[in-house]
């Protein structure tokens, strides 16, 4: 009996033994996965507790494009554990600085300022900086360069428009008649208006006998409207193809020549989203080709740039994004749907990128997982 009790007592002590133990080695474990280690090699402006807010304010704004390059940035923002604010004017100048100078005067770390493109713009991208805020720019006005800090990031707008363009003259054999659907006043814009000027030149088949475009909230309506109208002053045979700068002409000149029973005319453009693939794919359709970077990469890439800024490390003064080339002729090949996620699968490298991605940011979002 004593024996029996001895060993009863060894096992319960052998057990507490065991629980202690257990019980050290998960308070080990725990402080293992804090802070203190998770964090290391992570810059200290991000380790002292301290939420920081970034505010991303684009000029332009109603379509998709907009959307997904407002979502890639507000992501990696909060993948990296800031408070990320989003506004968007939909196309009002007025109420694109008010947002900026309402801005400057609120607890923000950091800027992204897409489609800031008038002098304007350069002078409240000074006043950010003169206020000892980080920024990041998206498409805008190109002296915004003249002010030191600040870094200007583009789609590598000549290759978009040389990626559409190239497709237009090979399927027409350097002999079309073209409707021009451009809006100047926008870097972007006037980038891509230089190829296009530079491939009309070198291709004296190629005819621009219209030209529509405005930028506001109901673009695409409005082109659509404009393109049924120009579809009445050319009967078929008379307008082969119609190059899109923006993707929000492109699905209101997509919606005008189906409407009108007139697809043979195709659009080659330039930007791609959901709603753009969905058209694309449809059998039948106008839009042929699409030249397009990722826009929530856009949107990711530039708050990656805006982190490091925020660290105090060294960031170039522009850096433009790969342009890939999007045809129908790929994604109707496809045995699923296409969309922005999948993409990937038929464009290499498509929504990838690893640029400003430091080991420490990779560490920051692996924490706020």
């Amino acid at each position: 009996m004593k024996r029996n009790i001895f060993k009863s007592t060894l096992v319960s002590a052998l057990a507490a033994t065991l629980l202690l133990t257990g019980c050290a080695s998960g308070e080990e474990t725990k402080q293992a996965s804090g802070k203190k280690v998770t964090l290391e090699g992570v810059p200290e402006k991000f380790t002292n507790g301290d939420q920081l807010k970034i505010k991303v304010i684009r000029k332009i704004g109603g379509d998709d494009h907009t959307a997904q390059f407002l979502a890639g940035a507000k992501e990696e923002g909060e993948a990296l554990g800031f408070k990320v604010d989003v506004f968007t004017a939909n196309g009002d100048t007025a109420k694109f600085h008010d947002a900026i100078n309402q801005s400057l005067d609120q607890d923000y770390d950091g800027f992204i300022i897409s489609h800031g493109d008038d002098e304007a713009t350069v002078n409240d991208v000074k006043k950010i900086v003169e206020k000892g805020k980080s920024v990041v720019t998206f498409d805008s006005n190109p002296n915004i360069a003249n002010v030191k800090g600040v870094t200007l990031t583009s789609q590598d707008d000549e290759a978009l428009a040389t990626l559409a363009l190239d497709q237009l003259v090979k399927n027409t054999n350097g002999k079309a008649n073209i409707a021009y659907l451009w809006v100047d006043g926008f870097p972007a814009m006037v980038r891509r208006n230089k190829v296009y000027q530079d491939v009309l030149s070198k291709n004296p088949g190629l005819k621009e006998v219209e030209r529509f475009g405005v930028a506001a909230a109901d673009t695409s309506v409005q082109t659509q409207n404009a393109v049924a109208a120009m579809l009445n002053k050319y009967p078929k045979g008379k307008l082969d193809a119609i190059f899109a700068t923006w993707d929000a002409f492109a699905i209101g000149a997509a919606r005008a020549l189906k409407e009108a029973g007139r697809e043979e005319v195709k659009i080659y453009g330039i930007d791609v989203s959901n709603a753009d693939l969905q058209e694309i794919q449809r059998k039948g359709s106008a839009w042929t080709n699409t030249a397009a970077v990722d826009p929530k990469l856009i949107g990711a890439v530039d708050m990656r740039i805006l982190a490091k800024k925020l660290a105090g490390e060294e960031t170039p003064q522009t850096f433009d994004l790969e342009a890939s080339l999007v045809s129908q002729d790929i994604l109707q090949k496809s045995k699923e749907p296409v969309n922005m996620v999948n993409l990937a699968k038929i464009i290499p490298g498509w929504g990838q990128s690893t640029a400003f991605e430091e080991d420490w940011i990779k560490t920051l979002k692996n924490h706020y997982k």
